[in-house]
This record gives C-alpha cells, sequence and structure tokens, in this order.
C-alpha cells in the first residue's frame, strides 16, 4: 500500500476531529476529494480504517496503528526539514501558527515583529482559528504552534502563558449604556450589534448567545474592530472587540467602553506546542521567544 504525505495529514485531520467534514476542512481539502482520498486508502490497503456511525467517525484497530505511525513519519519529516534548513545556504523556512482573531489582530504582530526582523530567512505562515480547532491541529500537527484559550482542552499540549484577552462592549459616548462600567451578555442581547465579518471572535460570541437560547440582533458585519468602534461611536449599534482594540480606537473615535462580566469574556491565553523536542530549531525559537513575556 502507497499512502502520500496528503493522505496521512488528512487521516490525522479525521481521526482528531471525529468527523470526515471537519478533517476535509482542518487539511485543506472539500469535502469530496477528502472522501474520495479516504475510500482510495481503505481500498489499497484492503483493510477498513475508520468506524463511520452516528456520532462521527473513529479509528478502527487498523486505523489506530496507521494513526500512531503517520504522526511519527509526519514530526519527522517536519524536524529532518528544519534541521536540514540550518546548512542550506539561501534555503526558507515556514513555521505555521494557528491563533484565534484577538491575537492574530491586535498582539501577534508586536511580538513577532522582532523575532521576523532577527530571522529573515524565516517565513510565518499564521491563520486565524477557533481554540478548540487549535488544540487539535497542533496535536495533529497540522501547525507547529497555537494560541488559544486555556479554557479549551488541552490534554497532550506543552502550554506556556501569552497574554490575557478581556472582551469588551462598545457603544456611542451618548448611549446610556456608556454611563455603566460593566454588563452582562444577556443585558445585551436586545440591543443592535455591529459585528465582525466572519472569523473565530465572532463564531465565539455568536456560540454565547445561542447557549442564551438567542440570536445577535446584527445590522452589518465588518472586517475589522476599528470599522466596528467607528460604527458604534456613530450609534449605528453596540459591538464587542478585545479590550486592546477598543482602547486603541478610543484615541480615533467617540466610543463608551464597558467590560462584559461573564467568565467566557476574559480569556486566558496560552501558547502551545505538541512537544518541544518536536519542534524545528526555528519553531522552538519563536516558541521561546512569543512565551517569555505575557501581555495584559
Amino acid at each position: 500500500m502507497r499512502f502520500d504525505l496528503t493522505d496521512l495529514r488528512l487521516f490525522l485531520a479525521v481521526v482528531d476531529a471525529g468527523s470526515i467534514t471537519h478533517g476535509a476542512s482542518d487539511a485543506g481539502l472539500s469535502l469530496a476529494a477528502a472522501s474520495e482520498r479516504l475510500r482510495d486508502m481503505e481500498l489499497a490497503g484492503e483493510v477498513v480504517l475508520l468506524e463511520r456511525g452516528r456520532r462521527g467517525i473513529t479509528p478502527t484497530e487498523a486505523g489506530e496503528a496507521l494513526a500512531h505511525h503517520a504522526r511519527t513519519i509526519l514530526h519527522q519529516i517536519a524536524r529532518m526539514r528544519g534541521e536540514i534548513g540550518q546548512f542550506a545556504r539561501g534555503v526558507r523556512a515556514t513555521v505555521r501558527i494557528l491563533a484565534n482573531t484577538a491575537a492574530v489582530t491586535e498582539i501577534l504582530p508586536a511580538r513577532l515583529a522582532p523575532w521576523m526582523a532577527a530571522h529573515p530567512q524565516v517565513d510565518v505562515e499564521l491563520r486565524e482559528r477557533q481554540s478548540a480547532e487549535i488544540a487539535r491541529s497542533v496535536v495533529a500537527g497540522f501547525a507547529e504552534l497555537g494560541i488559544l484559550s486555556s479554557a479549551v482542552e488541552t490534554g497532550g499540549l506543552v502550554l506556556r502563558p501569552f497574554a490575557i484577552d478581556r472582551l469588551v462592549v462598545v457603544t456611542a459616548r451618548d448611549n446610556p449604556l456608556s454611563k455603566r462600567p460593566q454588563i452582562r451578555f444577556a443585558d445585551l442581547l436586545d440591543h443592535h450589534f455591529i459585528s465582525l465579518a466572519g472569523g473565530a471572535l465572532q463564531d465565539h460570541i455568536d456560540a454565547q448567545a445561542s447557549k442564551l437560547g438567542a440570536k445577535l440582533k446584527s445590522r452589518i458585519a465588518l472586517r475589522s474592530f476599528d470599522g466596528i468602534c467607528r460604527m458604534a461611536g456613530e450609534g449605528v449599534g453596540i459591538g464587542i472587540v478585545p479590550e486592546a482594540a477598543a482602547r486603541r480606537c478610543k484615541r480615533l473615535t467617540q466610543i463608551g467602553i464597558l467590560r462584559l462580566q461573564d467568565e467566557w469574556a476574559t480569556r486566558r491565553l496560552s501558547i502551545c506546542v505538541r512537544a518541544e523536542h518536536d519542534l524545528t530549531p526555528h519553531a522552538l525559537s519563536l516558541f521561546q521567544h512569543l512565551g517569555a513575556k505575557v501581555t495584559e
């Protein structure tokens, strides 16, 4: 039987996600392409690798064996590339990072800049994901580093504190809400919102509304925290953004800021890896750099 690296990455993604749909997304494949590859893998080996049920996907005994060897192979390849890259002139290396919205937009640019300037031969592939997906992908080896909320299940990962991410409500200064220092999310559900267009943070906020049996009344969805703050300052609606973004935008627009009282609105972010000894030299250096200082 012959499995290529894409096959192995896909299989691990499906096993770790417990779903072909989510696994295909993690591996960057369409559902149709992923399903065809998995069928071909089972046909080539003449063995059932996955049990398909109503509650998702579980590996058979043969599948567990394949997953074990696939993890070993992929980690060894990553280490080989990293170590050889240290001796090759002109060869560029890439470190893959998955992070939540606040880290991607507000924290990482300043923290990454000095390290990248000191390592001109290294590129960083940065993608935004939800914390649960980040943990799953780092365990599976799809990214060397992850930045996620410590509230999610992180068993099997090495964690270092990274930052405190507080979510706040932004409003127009003449909005009665702006006179309050803090508020519960449930008390905002009758208001109209300025949402973030896609992204892990908006998914997180929408999920909290769903837990309360509600759906946000969104007037418009924008792609930046600056846009949300500007709209809120004009009285279009209210928004929920990281506190760092709100404080920065307050210098440029007329907004009121109040904290959310809910526990989920204050998130302790951690930087995570599967194992330090599995990292390439560049990834280890970046892990140590990003984990050296906690920002609030």
